[in-house]
């Protein structure tokens, strides 16, 4: 499948925008470096990553601070080499804290009869751990006007990763320029 990936660095401006080749990106510090290195003094940069018809993401970098991740579906982005990266990560930081405690980790794991069979299907593809549906930080965009709710909303059932970046884009003010990279 077809991926698309764009650098959103913020500027007083607005949003400059460009689209990326992720070849060179192995770990989660490489995507923060690339991110890096479009910001503006220490100013928030995005990247955007979106495989086509089954998952999204949206990382933020702020100056040196660690990145924060959001996925649209972490199973689905489990199974790609990019969203590896970042789920592998989400999962990782769970590991770290305990669910119940994390406002901002939308996905809980679940001891249910259901969950577990349906991590012992994602024992067998190699990805056991990561929940289907959204997973990491669904604030990242609050402080620019996307409410975690919002974001939650273009990540539900049916929703079509290209559409809900665009939506997105829209709602950071950055929807022309986005769409001229695509």
């Amino acid at each position: 499948m077809a991926y698309f990936a764009a650098v959103l660095a913020r500027s007083e401006d607005g949003w400059d925008v460009s689209e990326t080749e992720l070849d060179d990106v192995e770990t989660l510090a490489d995507l923060a470096d690339l991110a890096r290195a479009a910001a503006q003094d220490d100013d928030s940069v995005l990247v955007f990553i979106e495989q086509e018809d089954a998952w999204f993401a949206i990382v933020r970098v702020d100056g040196e601070e660690d990145p924060r991740i959001f996925v649209s579906d972490g199973a689905a982005a489990a199974r790609s080499s990019y969203g590896s990266v970042l789920t592998d990560e989400l999962v990782d930081q769970a590991g770290e804290s305990e669910f119940g405690d994390l406002d901002d980790l939308v996905a809980e794991l679940e001891e249910d009869e259901e969950n577990a069979q349906q991590e012992d299907d994602e024992d067998a593809d190699g990805r056991a751990g990561v929940p289907v549906g959204p997973l990491g930080d669904a604030h990242l965009l609050s402080e620019f006007g996307l409410p975690a709710d919002e974001l939650l909303a273009l990540s539900g059932e049916g929703a079509v990763p290209g559409d809900a970046l665009d939506e997105i884009a829209e709602a950071l003010g950055c929807g022309e320029v986005l769409e001229a990279v695509r």
